[in-house]
């Protein structure tokens, strides 16, 4: 964990639990796409870019969830780096409370404001296209997060944020965070036809195609999608959807997990509702769904 990887001769990544990609923009100066889980993760990351000699002009997020900006505050703090981060991620990212607030859909409980949902706060900038160092473009990624984008070296590798998860998180968890379903399946397809040099995406293996990878993502989703509308073959509330969800892909209620997992389900019914699948009314004051 935490080793540097060669991708070409000025693109690397580093391997943790979401992949942190580094450019050299000539031979001292260099840049991250995101930053880790947290401070610890900053410091080993300032750890290889000691050993190499390296000076870290800024950090590029991709998106705004903590585990990809825990370590801008330490990062910025010892090396007076830019953080740029992209549309309303930059609000997320100068105030990380917006996090597990979003997700829990009020104030978070203590059990939602840890390190995994609740980043430390950082001093972002808006992403522009003038923030982009020479020869870089941001590659637009909507559906896992608001405003998620990719990143395209000068060299040809693309870093591709969340908009892929890998094989095995699928199978074993089956219901991966997604904010808009319909924007989702759409940046999968337009991910399907990219072509790069190398993509690296940041919870799965990196690889020359994704191709397959995309298309084993939009399955998935539209599985997901005929669980729930088999589930809504009856009126049924969303506290009991949930609980249904939960035991039938053998997952464990927690809080965090009611969060991600709550949230990404009313995503899903608020994209069945306005696609025509599903209804949505009221009785005896509870808010029930039924497949159309």
């Amino acid at each position: 964990m935490y080793e540097l990887t060669p991708i070409t001769e000025r693109s690397y990544y580093i391997q943790s639990p979401a992949k942190i990609g580094l450019v050299r923009l000539n031979e001292t100066d260099v840049i991250l796409i995101d930053s880790g889980s947290d401070k610890d993760a900053g410091r080993k990351v300032r750890q290889i870019l000691d050993a190499q000699g390296w000076n870290l002009t800024a950090i590029y997020n991709i998106h705004s969830n903590a585990d990809h900006i825990g370590g801008n505050k330490y990062l910025q703090a010892q090396t007076n780096c830019k953080v740029y981060a992209p549309g309303i991620e930059c609000t997320f990212t100068n105030h990380p409370i917006l996090e597990p607030s979003f997700l829990y859909g009020g104030y978070p409980p203590q059990e939602l404001r840890h390190k995994f949902l609740l980043a430390q706060e950082s001093a972002a900038e808006p992403l522009t296209p003038a923030a982009l160092p020479e020869g870089f473009s941001a590659l637009p990624l909507p559906g896992h997060f608001f405003d998620m984008v990719g990143y395209r070296t000068p060299d040809g590798v693309v870093y591709l944020a969340d908009c892929l998860a890998s094989r095995e998180t699928l199978n074993k968890y089956r219901i991966p965070f997604v904010y808009d379903v319909a924007a989702y399946l759409k940046t999968l397809e337009m991910v399907k036809s990219l072509q790069a040099k190398m993509f690296v995406p940041s919870h799965a293996p990196a690889a020359e195609s994704v191709a397959e990878l995309a298309q084993y993502n939009i399955d998935s989703v539209w599985a997901v999608a005929e669980d729930i509308l088999t589930f809504c073959e009856e009126p049924v509330g969303f506290e009991t959807l949930l609980q249904w969800l939960f035991s039938h892909y053998g997952l464990t209620m927690t809080f965090e997990q009611y969060a991600l997992v709550g949230s990404t389900l009313r995503s899903y019914l608020a994209w069945l509702k306005d696609s025509g699948r599903l209804t949505a009314g009221f009785e005896d004051n509870a808010l029930l769904w039924q497949r159309a």
